[in-house]
């Protein structure tokens, strides 16, 4: 039986960096970035949930006209590991999630596949890897939802991988857009 992996969207992030809330900003073509970095995993993974700051705000209602789930972080402002742990506990049914962030547009709807393709047939930890990076969207199975859920902070699922290396499989991409947020394009 093949896993049922969801597609995990963190999108609650305040673009201090950026100088406002860069989600909503327009790329070249004028989709807001957070659309444009939802696609990917909407059209791979038909459970996909974005964890948002403000479950009212204008990122939360386009995410939700794209009919992807929305689920509010009280405690977005601690950081990424709130949203991941916010994201994991609303789809705790799932067999594995596959991982993005809000600010990455241009990873390509084929790297989502593939990472969720190798979850999907019993991976335990999958990400891209771009001329030697460790990039995005990271998947986990679920044997590591526990450990997703207890994150807090700013502390992102780094310690997770490192401390599962031995089974992180790495799917070597050609595609850049697995490294390049908008604040470091």
């Amino acid at each position: 039986m093949t896993a049922v992996c969801v597609g995990l969207l963190l999108a609650a992030g305040q673009g201090i960096r950026f100088g406002g809330n860069k989600l909503l900003h327009p790329l070249d073509d004028g989709t807001p970035m957070v659309l444009a970095s939802a696609r990917p995993l909407r059209a791979v993974l038909t459970g996909t949930l974005a964890v948002v700051g403000d479950a009212d705000g204008e990122v939360a209602r386009l995410l939700a006209q794209e009919d992807i789930q929305v689920v509010g972080n009280p405690q977005a402002r601690e950081g990424v590991g709130t949203s991941i742990a916010c994201g994991v506990a609303a789809s705790r049914h799932a067999d594995g999630w596959v991982i993005a962030l809000g600010d990455m547009p241009w990873i390509p709807q084929a790297v989502v596949q593939a990472v969720a393709g190798r979850l999907a047939h019993g991976a335990d930890i999958v990400a891209p890897v771009y001329q030697g990076q460790r990039g995005h969207p990271v998947g986990f199975s679920a044997r590591h939802a526990d450990a997703l859920m207890c994150l807090h902070a700013d502390e992102g699922a780094r310690g997770i991988i490192d401390a599962h290396l031995d089974s992180l499989e790495l799917i070597e991409v050609y595609e850049r857009g697995v490294l390049v947020d908008v604040d470091f394009r």
